[in-house]
């Protein structure tokens, strides 16, 4: 066998021994939740938690032995909540910010890749050049929100924050005017405003913030923590083949292809 295989042979080994060894491995049902409104990462359909980090966090689990419960505890927050204090296991997919990092223990491999892009209603403002011709302005953001430390940073000193639970009220805002702009991936900020109609309410501004990453997430407490080392070189192999890819396309066409109604939790 090549090196590379007897490597992964040899995770997949050590995975199930923990799995076994552990006197709740096999006989507790691991639970993990996700951001509701950030497709193709993740969203609630049909009352379901659906998307590419729901997708890979199942078939990595179950390699090792566990079943996954994929629930929808209410906002964003909450799931972030739940899994900090020990009443769910994993976050699906989460920016790995300082503020988190006391709390989580995080993949070294991101799950996707998430370009940030400001998104904003061009029949109610002036173009915007740069970051620096936001302040001053109001943005809207859901509860739990991050789009890293930095902007996070910038949001805080410079600008008026309106929260909301669900992602098509921000929408629904910067539409009308209620609001000057909304931080969102440009991948799922696209496919968001294609899915309810606001291409032409709705713009991304001509300017390039960095890129984030969403890694997969488990609560510091967890002895699930344990089980990292296979996890990163899983999501490495998952990339290498083109798996995420594929399922990046795959979610993103089953989020346009549903129906609006069905995606309200």
């Amino acid at each position: 066998m090549k090196p590379s295989w007897l490597a992964h042979c040899f995770l997949i080994m050590i995975g199930l021994m923990m799995v076994f060894q552990s006197p709740k491995g096999q006989t507790r049902e691991l639970i993990a939740c996700g951001h509701p409104y950030y497709p193709p990462v993740s969203w609630v359909q049909q009352e379901q938690l659906v998307g590419v980090a729901p997708a890979v966090v199942k078939l990595i689990f179950a390699e090792l032995g566990y079943q996954v419960r994929l629930d929808t505890l209410g906002n964003w927050k909450r799931c972030l909540s739940e899994v900090k204090t020990g009443h769910a296991d994993i976050v699906v997919a989460a920016y790995r910010i300082a503020s988190r990092e006391p709390d989580f223990d995080f993949s070294e491999q991101h799950i996707v890749d998430d370009p940030i892009g400001i998104y904003v209603n061009p029949n109610k403002s002036k173009i915007y050049h740069s970051l620096n011709d936001l302040k001053g302005k109001t943005v809207g953001l859901l509860f739990g929100d991050s789009f890293g430390d930095s902007l996070d940073k910038f949001i805080e000193e410079h600008n008026q924050v309106e929260y909301v639970s669900e992602g098509q009220q921000n929408l629904k805002k910067l539409a009308q005017g209620r609001i000057d702009f909304i931080p969102l991936g440009i991948v799922s900020g696209k496919l968001q405003t294609q899915k309810f109609g606001y291409t032409k309410q709705i713009i991304a501004a001509p300017f390039k913030l960095k890129t984030e990453y969403y890694y997969l997430a488990i609560g510091s407490h967890s002895e699930l923590s344990q089980h990292l080392p296979y996890i990163n070189q899983r999501l490495i192999e998952l990339h290498q083949s083109g798996k995420i890819q594929q399922l990046v396309t795959k979610y993103s066409k089953t989020y346009l292809e549903s129906s609006t109604k069905a995606n309200t939790p």
